[in-house]
Parts: structure tokens; C-alpha cells; sequence
């Protein structure tokens, strides 16, 4: 068992396995109390199956006497073979599995001297022969006979191996050679049983010859980085590329590098590596005093640092390439821990701090008061949530502890009438920061401190006490909101006129294409623009002047703090360098690989497999749904800076309420893929080009549930991937050109979209808007009007996209298969195909430490 979670299948493979073999059924399971007993999936197992499941009383281990005994047992054997033939500690479960073999085919005086196996055959009336070959001795020298095909000449005929245990599939014996690590299983074994493997002076094998070391040298490699210390040794040297430094203001403090790593990487006191074992004298000796100085070692430094995983952390991810301060950066954002709720807060001065900071600030606005609940009303919930704002060096601005109410317990037309408020959409971030590389504008990054206390409240809303906030004197009573607060249904739309009224007061103008976003044009040519997310605010264009004067203005009517150049926005951290800008999410990805336990993981090259195909109904286990559908949203908000996985994460979305194991196992994998590509994100690179360039490309019938197409589009803003999409199509198309023809109108619909946005920001556009697609039928329907009879299912699409290329908006041109930058986004591809398109999508890894 590689982890506790596999108990639940383990236990059902073994219910079948006796069930099956022994034609009978197990009536009860007797366990402890540990977790792995009581999870949803075994316990529906059981309750399905009738099987009762008896535990043993909190801290009554005796109560468990039978299990506990009989692993004692197992534990006294392994022991005493690795002790005889001086086993390494890490063969602990061949000893294990051995020891199990043995006392099955021992004879015990309760069984009348007859052996356990002999006992169960004879109890079911069964001449089945258990397979068994004579015993040898645990850990011996063994000589395995190499094959003829397998040889040479002049190769030797046989492999020097350790002797640890019998096969479980085969009639043979299991042996491991140190040298090759491998194991082999054979009955063509010549054994030395009075010779160990390992010599007796040895510390139970920690200190053996150079062919252990040479294994053990993987095992035991170094520990994985964590999020808590991250930053990688200086050891991993990479090769110079296209992101050397990333960030534009220090490029000329590359030379501090060195001092930077000195303070970061202070080295950690330890033994003299000449005295370490396996260190030994050419001719394999031992001297006496380095034998005494070993044995006078700690323990865990006669060990050596251990990891639990081949693959640690370490291995995919370094920061070489960045710069003294984006790499200091990174490092801050990742240390610091959030408290989870207020009672943890409450143990750290700065976090209580944070509390009463938000308490004033609450008080202070007159956001609420408190009363008695009337009668016939019922009060919404509240909790607590921090977080940290970081300045653009890394240094933390300050901590935040935000009060949030509850906002989905309100009922529409009791405590809230109209909740519509506009986000930006992070497409049109995307398109900013394009444009930003290309023409060099700045990025700057404000925060509104208590954004949502700026609103009035309108109806009556009440609320708990706020943990933390009770007191005698107001036991049982409720506040009484006046003010919209965090996580209130109208609290967005109350804030959000409060900002465009102020904003629109200072001559900005709102456009239509999105509504958050604010632009001022001068005279002169320039401009300065405003886009709100929510209390998070970024100011870029080409007019510094202006956008200093914006952010004073601001300040006047908000509690502004001016976070400096723009770095770290909504999760996703911005480098910039002379070259271009690199957006990811480094540490959305780490905190998301360290919530699910997957930082030790074995990674994979491509987020789906290609011979898998979901269904919704395959016959394997159902799984934890809240877990699924947490995990899937965590992916669907990574996709934002990761086009890589929008095709995975589409497909896994599609099972959010009829999920099993083999959907569980598809979100996995994309895990196990972004284990692979840490650092991957959007780079945003200045180009000559000055167009829109939109791709567009289906899979045709690729559902096996209901065969509908999923339509892919992904669409370049002056040289950089702006916009992307993977959908499932609402109908089923029944030829491969209507699927296509339909992919073609959405892609023309982001088209308008981006081309509006661009004109009203008044920047300037080549015409037509070129539209690629690989479908020579598609574009044959879409250009030429006589193909009506074939055409009447998909009339309109046909009528909207003809009007926009007879208006010049729109160009159609062919672009081969092998060419088509959308196909990641409508299927699983193969490594090689998967890895160009993710090129050409624009993508890099700043982070990659091969």
C-alpha cells in the first residue's frame, strides 16, 4: 500500500478475492478508529455489500487485540531476518512480505501441528495447491542465471543478487541486484545461504559497499522543496534564454546575485562528507577511527537526508534566471502563512492587528449598529478572511483581515433586489498587457482599503456578531448593516456606482466593451486607462503625468494604497523584462499541489491522456463530489494564465454531478502535468505585428456520451494570445464542415469584441480581422452563397459570418491541420504535438529548472 487512501480499493479487492477463491462472504469488518476506515467511499461499500463494521472505543487499542498481536508477530519475524543477515532497513517490506510466507507455512501447536495454509484449504474442501518452494535463507548471496538471449559471449552467465523472498504471481524466488535495480524472479537460483549480502560489520546495512551506495543514491536523495522554503539551491545551473532577467527596473543589480543567494541559502552545519559512509578507502577498507567517528554520528546524519519521493519538487522548478528582486519576490509571497480563522489569527500580533484594524475601520464608517432581531427576520452569517498585500519589491504592505457576510443565505426580495455589478474581464487584462509590451506603457497596481464600506445599504439586512467581536453586552443581539459589507449580494453593484460615479467625475470615460474599464484620451495623443477588478485597481497607458495626477485624485475620495509597479494581481504573478512580460501562477500552482498532497507526485508531460475518453457512466467507483468540484474550480480559475489545460479542465468540468474514479483519476493527471510546468504562463512579447489573428478549430463528434463537437478558438492581440476558449457545442453537428462552421461564427464574435475594445482605446488596427481554419468546405460555405440547400441548419450562423467578410471586418483564410494553433484546444495530443502548439500559444516557463 503506497498510501492509506488505496484502502478502500484494497479492501474490495480482497472481498472478491475470498469471495471468489473461497466461495464465501465476509459478514463483518473490525477496525481501529483511524480515518482511512470512514471515508465515504468504503463506507457506502460496506452498507452496499451488508457488511458490518465494528471499531474498537477511542483509545481501547485492546479492544483491537487480535489485529495488534498479529502485526506484532509479523514485526518480531521481519525483525529477526533483517537482524540475521544484516538487511537494510529500506528492504523492510520484502522482510515483511517474507515473514508473512513463512508463518503461513509453519506449523503451530493450536492448529495441531498443522500449517495455516493447510488449514484454510482443508476448511473449505478445496485440492487447490498453494504454490511453494523450499525456504532459503532471508537476505543470503544468490547467483541468478542470465539467459542466453540476454548475454554475450563474454558476458558472465549469472548476476550477483540479494535474496529477498518468494514470488507472489510465480513459482520462483524474488531477487534484487543492487547494481541494476531491478528485481528478478527465477527458479534458476544458485544460493550462498551462509554468506549475507551485506557485510557484518556494517550498521545493518547504512554503511555497505559502493554497489549499495549506487542505489541508494536515488532512494535517498535530497528532501523536496515545500512552499514554506522554496527557493532552490544555487546549484542548478541553466543555460541563458529569452528570460535571463525579469524585471525592468533592476536589470542592472544582476551583479548582486551573489550576495542575494549568500543571505538566502546561509549553510546548514554538518558532518565532514569524508567521513560520511560509503566514503570508503579505494582498496575498501575501513579505517578504524572514521568507523568510530560513525557510529559516534547522530543517527539521522549516519542516514543521510531522506526523501518520501523520487520525484521532489526541487527537480521542476528553479530561479536561476530571475533577477535579485523578482527572485526575493517570488520568495515573499510564498513564505508568509495565512491564518485559516480567528481564533488562529488571533495568536499572531500582526494578524490581531489586521482584526482590529478592520473593526475601526468598520466602526468608524458607521457600517452597522446593533439591535434586537425583529421579529420574522432572519440574520446572514459572517467570517472572517486574511490575506496579504504585497509591495512591487516584496515587501509586504500590509496584513489583511477582511469581514465577509454570507451573502448566499439572502432571499431575493427580503434583504436584496438588484445584485448585477460588472468584473473585469481578464481577457481585457490580457489585452492590456499586449499592448503594454508592445508600446512600453507602464503598469502600476493600487489597492482600495475597505472598498465595499463606500456604499449605502438600501434594504434591511442583518447580520451575527462578528466572531471574536462577542461581548456581554451584546449577547443575542444582531447588527444592523447600514453599509454594504464583503460577500452581500448588493455590495458589488453599491461600491461599483460609488467608483464610476467618482471616476466618471475626473473625465474618464467608460467603455461599452467592458464596463470596468475607464479611458481618458489627451489631446496630445495619449492616454491613461483604469481597469477595477473588484478593490484592486491597475492604471497603465502612455501619459505618466496623468496617471500620477489619477492616482492622487483617488486618493482624495478612497483609501488608496499605491502598490507600485503592477507584479502580483489576482493570483497571477507578472514579470517584466526588456524583452516582454510573463504572467503565471508559480504559487497558486504550489499551494494547490501542497493542499492535495501532490508535491511528491510522479509528473506527467501532457495534462490528458489520449486513449481516454470520459463518459458519464463507466462502471467505476463513485468518488468524494465536494472534492472533485473543488479541485475542478481551482483549475478553472488556473486557466486563466494556462490555454495549455483548457481543453482538460473543459472535458473534467463536464462531470461535476455525475462523477467517478475514472474522472477523479483525468483531474489527477492534470495535477500530475502542472507538477511538470510549474512556472508555465503567458509571455507577452513585443512584435511588429499590429492585427488580430484569430485560430478556430473543432474535433467533430469527439463526445462518446452524446457526440457533439467541442469547438476550439484562441485569438492574438498584436502577436500575443489574448483570448482563448474549448467548448462543448449545444447540438450535434452532422458533418465535419458544420461543426466547423460553427466554431467559425464564435470565433468571430470574440473577433468583434476585441475590435471593438481596441477602438475604443484608439489604438491602432490593421484590417481585415484574419480568421484561420482548416476546413476547406467551411470556408468554401462561408464564401460562396450557392451551397443555401446545404446550409439551412446553420442559416444564420452562414448569413452573419458572409455579412462580416463582405463588410472587409473579416478575412477567412486555410491554414493545414499541422498548423492550426487551436487543435490543443479541441483534443488530447501526444507529447511532441502538445509541446509545439503550447509554443506557439506563447507560452514559457521562466521557472524550468532543466
Amino acid at each position: 500500500m503506497k498510501e492509506k487512501s488505496k484502502t478502500s480499493q484494497i479492501f474490495k479487492n480482497f472481498k472478491n478475492m475470498i469471495q471468489t477463491q473461497f466461495q464465501s462472504k465476509i459478514q463483518i469488518l473490525k477496525s481501529d478508529n483511524a480515518r482511512d476506515y470512514f471515508n465515504s467511499i468504503l463506507g457506502e461499500f460496506l452498507a452496499q455489500e451488508g457488511i458490518v463494521h465494528l471499531s474498537s472505543c477511542v483509545d481501547t487499542p485492546q479492544q483491537n487485540g487480535i489485529a495488534k498481536r498479529k502485526n506484532r508477530h509479523l514485526l518480531e519475524v521481519a525483525r529477526s531476518l533483517m537482524f540475521s543477515m544484516n538487511v537494510p532497513k529500506l528492504f523492510w517490506g520484502q522482510a515483511v512480505l517474507t515473514a508473512v510466507y513463512l508463518i503461513n507455512r509453519m506449523p503451530f501447536r493450536v492448529l495441531k501441528f498443522q500449517t495455516p495454509c493447510q488449514t484454510l484449504l482443508k476448511s473449505f474442501s478445496t485440492t487447490r495447491l498453494i504454490s511453494t518452494v523450499p525456504p532459503k535463507i532471508f537476505g543470503c548471496s544468490v547467483f541468478v542465471h542470465i539467459n542466453q538471449q540476454h548475454r554475450s559471449k563474454l558476458d558472465p552467465r549469472s548476476l550477483k543478487c540479494i535474496f529477498l523472498g518468494y514470488s507472489s504471481n510465480q513459482k520462483g524466488y524474488k531477487c534484487y541486484s543492487p547494481v541494476t535495480r531491478k528485481f528478478y524472479n527465477s527458479m534458476d537460483v544458485t544460493f550462498f545461504e551462509t554468506q549475507p549480502y551485506y557485510p557484518k560489520n556494517d550498521i545493518q546495512g547504512e554503511n555497505s559497499t559502493q554497489e549499495y551506495q549506487f542505489w541508494d543514491l536515488e532512494s535517498f536523495s535530497e528532501s523536496p522543496i515545500t512552499t514554506e522554503n522554496h527557493i532552490p539551491p544555487e546549484s542548478f545551473n541553466q543555460p541563458e534564454s529569452i528570460v535571463d532577467l525579469w524585471d525592468k527596473e533592476h536589470i542592472q543589480e544582476e551583479t548582486e546575485e551573489g550576495a542575494l543567494s549568500q543571505q538566502t541559502h546561509e549553510a546548514e552545519p554538518g558532518p565532514n562528507p569524508s567521513k560520511l559512509p560509503g566514503n570508503n578507502a579505494p582498496d575498501g577498507t575501513v579505517d578504524s577511527e572514521l568507523e568510530n567517528d560513525i557510529l559516534n554520528m547522530p543517527i539521522a546524519w549516519r542516514k543521510g537526508v531522506r526523501s518520501c519521493t523520487q520525484h521532489p519538487i526541487g527537480n521542476f522548478i528553479s530561479y536561476d534566471k530571475l533577477s535579485p528582486t523578482f527572485r526575493a519576490f517570488t520568495s515573499s509571497i510564498t513564505e508568509i502563512q495565512v491564518p485559516r480563522n480567528i481564533q488562529e489569527a488571533f495568536k499572531y500580533p500582526k494578524w490581531k492587528a489586521a482584526v482590529d484594524e478592520e473593526v475601526r475601520a468598520l466602526e468608524k464608517n458607521g457600517t452597522w449598529e446593533i439591535t434586537d432581531l425583529p421579529r420574522g427576520k432572519k440574520p446572514v452569517g459572517c467570517k472572517w478572511i486574511f490575506t496579504v498585500k504585497y509591495k512591487a519589491d516584496g515587501n509586504v504592505d500590509r496584513y489583511k483581515a477582511r469581514l465577509v457576510a454570507k451573502g448566499f443565505t439572502q432571499s431575493y426580495g427580503i434583504d436584496y433586489q438588484e445584485n448585477f455589478a460588472p468584473v473585469a474581464k481578464l481577457n481585457t487584462v490580457r489585452v492590456l498587457l499586449s499592448l503594454a509590451a508592445n508600446l512600453d506603457w507602464s503598469l502600476h497596481q493600487l489597492d482600495v482599503k475597505n472598498a465595499f464600506l463606500n456604499g449605502d445599504l438600501e434594504e434591511e439586512v442583518y447580520m451575527d456578531i462578528p466572531a471574536g467581536l462577542e461581548t456581554t453586552s451584546n449577547f443575542n443581539k444582531v447588527c444592523r448593516l447600514r453599509k454594504s459589507l464583503y460577500g452581500l449580494k448588493q455590495s458589488p453593484r453599491a461600491w461599483f456606482e460609488w467608483f464610476t460615479k467618482v471616476v466618471k467625475g475626473y473625465g474618464l470615460v467608460q467603455c461599452q466593451s467592458d464596463h470596468t474599464l475607464f479611458v481618458k484620451h489627451f489631446p496630445e495623443g495619449k492616454l491613461a486607462i483604469i481597469i477595477v477588478y473588484v478593490d484592486d485597481i491597475i492604471l497603465t497607458g502612455d501619459h505618466e503625468e496623468k496617471i500620477d495626477l489619477l492616482k492622487k485624485l483617488l486618493t482624495k475620495e478612497f483609501e488608496i494604497t499605491d502598490l507600485g509597479n503592477l507584479k502580483y494581481f489576482l493570483g497571477m504573478e507578472i514579470a517584466r523584462s526588456k524583452k516582454g512580460i510573463a504572467v503565471s501562477q508559480r504559487k497558486y500552482v504550489l499551494d494547490l499541489l501542497n493542499e492535495t498532497g501532490m508535491l511528491g507526485c510522479k509528473p506527467a508531460e501532457t495534462p490528458m491522456d489520449t486513449t481516454v475518453k470520459l463518459e458519464e457512466s463507466d462502471g467505476s467507483a463513485p468518488v468524494d463530489k465536494g472534492r472533485y468540484q473543488r479541485l475542478v474550480g481551482k483549475l478553472i480559475y488556473l486557466s486563466h494564465t494556462r490555454p495549455d489545460i483548457g481543453f482538460s479542465v473543459s472535458v473534467v468540468s463536464q462531470f461535476m454531478n455525475n462523477l467517478t474514479e475514472k474522472h477523479m483519476t483525468a483531474v489527477i493527471r492534470i495535477l500530475r502535468y502542472l507538477k511538470m510546468t510549474l512556472g508555465k504562463g503567458l509571455f507577452f512579447q513585443r512584435t511588429t505585428k499590429k492585427e488580430i489573428e484569430i485560430f478556430s478549430d473543432v474535433d467533430w463528434a469527439g463526445s462518446v456520451t452524446d457526440r457533439r463537437s467541442t469547438s476550439g478558438y484562441c485569438s492574438f492581440v498584436w502577436g500575443n494570445l489574448v483570448t482563448w476558449r474549448s467548448k462543448k457545442q449545444s447540438v450535434v453537428a452532422r458533418s465535419s464542415a458544420e461543426a466547423e462552421f460553427r466554431a467559425m461564427a464564435q470565433g468571430i464574435c470574440e473577433g468583434i469584441w476585441l475590435n471593438r475594445l481596441l477602438e475604443e482605446l484608439r489604438v491602432p488596427l490593421k484590417h481585415p480581422i484574419v480568421l484561420y481554419c482548416d476546413n476547406q468546405a467551411a470556408i468554401s460555405i462561408a464564401k460562396n452563397p450557392v451551397h443555401h440547400d446545404r446550409t439551412k441548419h446553420v442559416e444564420i450562423d452562414r448569413h452573419f459570418i458572409k455579412e462580416k467578410i463582405e463588410e472587409g471586418v473579416f478575412k477567412v483564410n486555410y491554414t493545414p491541420t499541422n498548423c492550426q494553433t487551436a487543435d490543443i484546444l479541441t483534443k488530447a495530443l501526444a507529447r511532441v504535438n502538445f509541446e509545439d502548439l503550447t509554443e506557439k500559444l506563447g507560452m514559457i516557463n521562466i521557472y524550468n529548472a532543466a
